[in-house]
Parts: structure tokens; sequence; C-alpha cells
């Protein structure tokens, strides 16, 4: 998604300025910017036969219709395979899937028009249109203007095939994963209750969720349940029983640095809930939306200038070269930070490697074949020699994203009371975490976490105690140079127990309590702090 327009990003003026040099000519938003209907070639003007079965239609030909001087400054992009003709078959309901579809809710973010379908068994499906409408990522007062025009355009740096090529390579990764199949909608089609007008004509992707138990796949024959994004952090934040699965998340994660999906956030995962034994409950991470693998986006001047590390280097082009790391995974970073928080270097690289002996060469090619025809002839073997290519420095861009989190990371503990014990070293940091909720009716503790922090690697550490009463055991040397250490006390009445040196430490605590002598005053929990808060801020 383009969240550089979001409502909720501070719009750049210096890149709305370029944005002005390059599209000065196109004065106001479009009122019919998009294809009426996908169909195309002979008789796609006529209305379709009731008994049609499959079409020949294009993902959105409208944005192959432009100069090459328009090119140079906004990309060429997959302009060519957005207008080229692919065979999709028909959508009906009653057959998709056995037992039928049903309309269900009407779905979509800032841009996707999409809608959920009800099957058998509670199973749910997600109908999503290929197509973009990205007019609500803008601010009312740009919504009528060229800007929209630039954004609506934008869509044409994701390639809208890409997820179909998805699962194959997923499943050698050993990572959980949608099953993504074409459809066209009907443009006389009424059964999709309110999402119906705003479908029809259009291809999209038609895949199952993972919602219902019936959904559950082989390798995730042992969940008990599936939850979103939100709620699955709630969970792992309420007690300290519950915890992401991190090997499986940075498998995960791997997968989508070699892809080049870059839109990774908090909200593009579903969670798997393993129960396992002394009451402890595991979450496995399943990617879902796959729109923006292969993204193709700094091959014009504006989108060159806009995806520079200083203004938006989320929106990540894919080749054979990783280059920037930090800006690919950059979307992802809350949920990285508490998903990851456990591995190590040794971790990344194991796991990188692993992935490496996983995606042999015949295993890519058969992926990328999922392309249609006529768009594998314009991008497969492209796409092909850069996904070996990348495969091959995994392990480097593995090692790239490691430091990337490394270098100011942030750990915290749930809503029930925890001992934060840390020790600083010239040249480390030692955090051990305690929780008492792991070990009731014993009057003592457990341990919840445990690693060592480099300073090499680290620039500065932040420990959230979230809530309950927390207490913070901070020692080390006298005197010397420390790492930089943010403690974050909750609404519970917390403590700091110092031994040695305040140096570097900045206290932050919303009940005031947590004070040493020798250190600084706490002070109060910003507005908007990074921490946990985050989920609440709707």
């Amino acid at each position: 998604m383009l969240l550089f327009f979001n409502q909720k990003s501070p719009l750049r003026p210096s890149l709305l300025a370029l944005l002005g040099l390059g599209l000065a000519s196109s004065g106001c938003a479009r009122r019919t910017y998009f294809q009426a209907d996908a169909r195309t070639g002979p008789g796609a003007a006529a209305p379709l036969p009731a008994r049609a079965d499959s079409v020949l239609a294009t993902a959105g030909r409208q944005y192959d219709h432009h100069s090459g001087l328009y090119r140079l400054f906004l990309g060429r992009h997959y302009r060519r395979v957005w207008a080229a003709p692919v065979a999709v078959p028909v959508l009906r309901l009653a057959t998709a899937v056995p037992g039928g579809l049903q309309a269900g809710k009407a779905g979509g973010g800032y841009q996707s028009i999409s809608m959920g379908l009800d099957g058998a068994q509670g199973r749910e499906y997600a109908l999503r249109a290929l197509d973009k409408e990205p007019t609500r990522t803008l601010p009312l007062g740009l919504r009528r203007t060229f800007v929209l025009n630039a954004v609506r355009d934008a869509t044409s740096a994701a390639l809208p095939y890409g997820a179909l090529t998805v699962p194959a390579l997923a499943a050698a990764a050993g990572v959980p994963h949608a099953r993504p199949r074409l459809v066209y909608v009907r443009p006389d089609e009424t059964s999709l209750g309110t999402m119906s007008e705003q479908l029809q004509g259009k291809v999209a992707l038609l895949e199952e969720k993972y919602e219902a138990p019936a959904s559950r796949t082989p390798d995730l024959a042992g969940a008990t349940g599936f939850l979103g994004g939100e709620a699955m952090l709630k969970q792992v934040y309420e007690h300290p029983a519950h915890a992401i699965d991190q090997p499986a998340f940075l498998r995960a994660r791997l997968l989508d640095v070699w892809l080049g999906d870059w839109d990774r956030h908090e909200r593009q995962w579903q969670w798997a809930v393993f129960e396992d034994p002394g009451g402890r409950v595991r979450y496995r991470a399943i990617p879902k939306d796959r729109d923006q693998v292969y993204f193709r986006f700094d091959d014009g001047l504006v989108p060159w200038l806009a995806s520079r590390r200083f203004a938006a280097p989320q929106f990540h082009t894919f080749r054979a070269k990783y280059g920037y790391v930090a800006g690919l995974v950059k979307q992802a970073r809350f949920i990285d930070q508490r998903g990851l928080a456990q591995l190590t270097r040794a971790d990344f690289q194991r796991l990188a490697v692993d992935l490496q002996r996983r995606l042999p060469d015949t295993l890519i090619d058969r992926a990328l074949r999922r392309l249609p025809p006529t768009v594998f002839a314009l991008e497969g073997p492209a796409l092909i020699s850069a996904l070996k290519a990348r495969r091959e420095t995994l392990p480097q861009a593995a090692a790239a994203f490691y430091l990337t989190l490394a270098r100011a990371p942030v750990v915290g503990g749930t809503a029930r009371p925890e001992r934060f014990a840390v020790t600083r070293y010239p040249d480390s940091t030692a955090v051990r975490i305690f929780s008492q909720a792991l070990a009731p009716g014993t009057g003592g503790d457990s341990l919840l976490f445990q690693r060592t922090y480099f300073a090499a690697e680290t620039r500065e550490l932040t420990l959230e105690g979230l809530g309950g009463d927390d207490v913070f055991e901070v020692s080390g040397p006298a005197t010397g140079r420390l790492m930089a250490l943010r403690l974050y006390g909750g609404p519970g009445h917390d403590r700091l127990r110092l031994h040695g040196s305040a140096r570097g430490l900045r206290l932050f605590d919303e009940a005031g309590d947590l004070a040493a002598s020798g250190a600084r005053p706490p002070r109060p929990l910003p507005k908007k702090h990074r921490g946990y808060d985050r989920l609440n801020d709707d």
C-alpha cells in the first residue's frame, strides 16, 4: 500500500513538488480513470453469455496508455503486464468451492476492493480485486487533483499476478500460505451484496482465509484455532504463557525479504494457535495479501526520488541485488521487534542457509510458471533470474536484516508483574526477564526472556514493563561508557533498583514512581511512545 499518502502519515511537500513537475500537464483527477470492464478482445463490448466459463481480460489496461515522456517521469513499472490479455475463469458462487459461496462482509483497507465470502463448515473466503482504488489514502483537499492520478498510477508498480507464484515457494520454505486463484466477476453479477457494483467486471483473486478449524492445512494440523494480528498481540501482551513462535516467524520474514514483499505490517498476518503442554500457547505466523511481491517502483524519476532513504525507503524495488534492506523491512518494524526479539545473528544465518537449500532452481522455475502465459513471456525469465541471484546472497541480506533490528531493540513484558534483571558492561548489556505468572503458587518466578546485546550492534535498548507491578534491577560499573537504556514503566507501581552508574539511563513512567538515587526523575509516558499502546491508537 502507498502508506506514504495515508492520512495517518504526514505528506512531504518536497515530493509533492516533484510530482507537480512530472504531472503538471495532468490537471485534475480523471473521473473515468479505471477500465469499465476487464474483458478485452473481440466481443468484449457485448453482453457476457450466461454460460460463459472464461473470458479474456486485462488487470488494468489504463496503466499502459502513456507516452515515453510520462514513463520517464513516473516509471515503466509493470504497465505491460497490467494490459496483457489473460484467460480468466468466470466466478460462479454456487460451484466456486465445494458447498458453494454466499456474500459476506465488505472488506478492504485504504486501497483494496475486497469482501468476505461464506462457505460450508464455517469456512471463510476473501475475494479481492487485482486493481486498487487509493483515493482514501489522500487528504480530502488532494482527492480532486493531479496527485490522485499519480497515486492511482503507482498501482502499476505491483505485479498483479505475483501472488499466484508464492504458494509453491512458501510450501517448500515451510511457511503456511494461502492458495489464491484468478476469477472474473461478471459485469451483471448481483449476488455479492453491497459489493456487487464495485466488483462487477473486475479480475480478482479468490482464496480461503484461515478462520475456521475446517480451514486447517496439513502443516497446521495441530492448530486449535486462528487469530488476527491484533487479537494475537493482545493475548501475548496479557499473559507470558502466550508467545509467538519466533523461529517460524523468522522463516516467514526471510521468505518476505527474498520475495521483496515490503508491505508486511502487523495487520498482514493471520496466526495459528497451538496449545502446548503446561498451559503454554504458541502462535505460528501465516502471511496474508501477497500483492506487493516483486514490487518495481524506482524506474522513473519521481518514484526514484520518492523511494530514497530520506523519503519513503519502504517502497523497495525488487531486483537481483537486495539494496537497502532496512527500507525493505521498515513497514514491519513493529511486529518484527516483538516477534523476533529472542533470535540471534546465528539464528538468522542458520535459517537463511536452510532456505537456500529448500529453494532449488527447479522449484523457482515451476513456481514462476504459475503466471499466466502472456505475463510469463513478459516478466518470467527476468524474475526467475533475480530470485536465483537473491537466493545466493540471502545470508548477507539476513545479516543486514538482523542488524537493522539489533540497532535499537524493544523488549517488553506483559500485563502481569515481571522482574527485569539488567547487567550493563562496557561492551554489552545482558537482559533477563522473570515472571511470577509462569510459576503460580510457588512464591517465585520463572525465566521468560534472556539475551545479551552487544555495543558493536546495539545503540540503544528499550525495556517496556507494560502492566503489573514490575521491578527493574539495573547493575553495572560505576564509571565508563555504557549502552543507552530506556525503561518504560506501565500503570502499576513499578520499582527501580539501581546498582552502579546511571549513565545513559532514561526513565519513563505513567505512575511516576520509577526512580532511584543517581538517576534522572522519571518522565511521563509520551502520548504515543513506541510501545505496546500502539494497538490502542485507533
